[in-house]
């Protein structure tokens, strides 16, 4: 971690602790709002290039303050445009992100963590173990590190919190971080309706994050029974599916919100007709819809990706029952960049983690 004798990264400091410092050090409180554009606007990376700042404050800010980024140690790009960008942390450990082209927008996907501790059996990460939890800086930086490598013209619309490590177990620093990436005000702007959290199901931790932010919630089912939940995500030994279900029924929603259940098809383990209509079942009363992901392949990986009929059947099936199923492909696979497959290692030799 970062000597605690060095200067505060601003971006870890929340709303009332930044106006008590400027009301102590008796500077104007609408500087604060012309710093922030500075930062999430502007991608300002230093206090003087504040020009509409006095000189003095600038000064007092830059003595006090840093504003926090990231190392880009590596940026690999795949066939199909997506980027991968391996961030080093002051501490040396490594995280990953990633850059994924649309249509006509690009989607982020961040971490929330270095490493995970939750051991789902489908998911690379998982065998890193976990390391630590990221700061709201770090989680703000990967956002505000990429956009600096984008042209104006492209848009960068949506933030998924899918990368690294479970956002629920990092609670508090997500929220803060989720409140400053959808303040349209002083933050980085970003509409609710376009950030989504994907939890593997902590189902405690549910209802203090639906109190604390806007952002839509996505949840890792991955299996329609507690045996086959069991052996893919231990998390269920703690939150059975029946507990993660009442969760999601009670869970508030807007009018036009839903929950979005993501199943990752694995070959001959969850992709048959019984366990569509066993999902089915299960999601009766829930407002939700289902994003089938096929498996993303990696060295040693114990499963198989499902055949593109088995999917297509399976999403018939829950199609007929009146349940919005859609086929999620996901992107950067021949650069370890897709779902499930971000990943870094430690090195005995160099001492600080590398790539897979």
């Amino acid at each position: 971690m970062p000597n605690l004798f060095e200067k505060q990264d601003i971006l870890n400091l929340s709303e009332q602790k930044l106006t008590d410092w400027f009301k102590t050090n008796k500077i104007a409180l609408y500087h604060l709002k012309q710093i922030k554009k500075w930062i999430y606007i502007q991608n300002s990376k230093s206090f003087y290039e504040m020009t509409d700042i006095s000189k003095k404050v600038r000064e007092l800010l830059e003595k006090n303050f840093r504003i926090g980024s990231l190392e880009k140690s590596k940026i690999r790009k795949s066939k199909d445009g997506s980027k991968k960008y391996l961030f080093k942390l002051e501490d040396s450990n490594l995280i990953e992100s990633v850059l994924i082209p649309e249509k006509d927008h690009y989607t982020l996907c961040i971490s929330s963590q270095a490493g995970c501790a939750q051991r789902c059996r489908f998911c690379q990460t998982a065998k890193l173990g976990f390391i630590r939890n990221l700061s709201k800086a770090e989680i703000i930086s990967q956002i505000l590190d990429i956009k600096t490598d984008l042209k104006k013209k492209q848009q960068l619309t949506n933030i998924v919190f899918m990368g690294m490590g479970e956002p629920l177990a990092n609670l508090s620093n997500v929220i803060s971080a989720l409140n400053t990436i959808t303040d349209s005000n002083t933050g980085l702007g970003f509409s609710k309706r376009r950030v989504t959290v994907s939890t593997c199901g902590i189902a405690s931790n549910l209802k203090k994050f639906a109190q604390n932010t806007e952002a839509r919630l996505a949840v890792s089912l991955n299996a329609a029974d507690n045996k086959t939940r069991d052996m893919l995500m231990p998390i269920n030994k703690k939150y059975p599916i029946e507990t993660l279900i009442y969760a999601c029924k009670n869970y508030p929603l807007k009018s036009r919100d839903r929950i979005t259940f993501e199943y990752v098809l694995l070959k001959n383990i969850n992709d048959s007709e019984k366990d569509a209509i066993k999902l089915i079942k299960l999601l009766n009363g829930v407002k939700g819809k289902v994003n089938l992901i096929p498996f993303n392949k990696y060295l040693q990986s114990e499963f198989e990706a499902s055949e593109p009929g088995t999917i297509l059947q399976f999403q018939k099936i829950l199609s007929d029952n009146n349940i919005t199923a859609i086929i999620r492909n996901s992107k950067g696979s021949d650069i370890s960049a897709a779902c499930g497959q971000l990943a870094v290692s430690s090195s005995a030799e160099t001492g600080r983690n590398t790539l897979l």
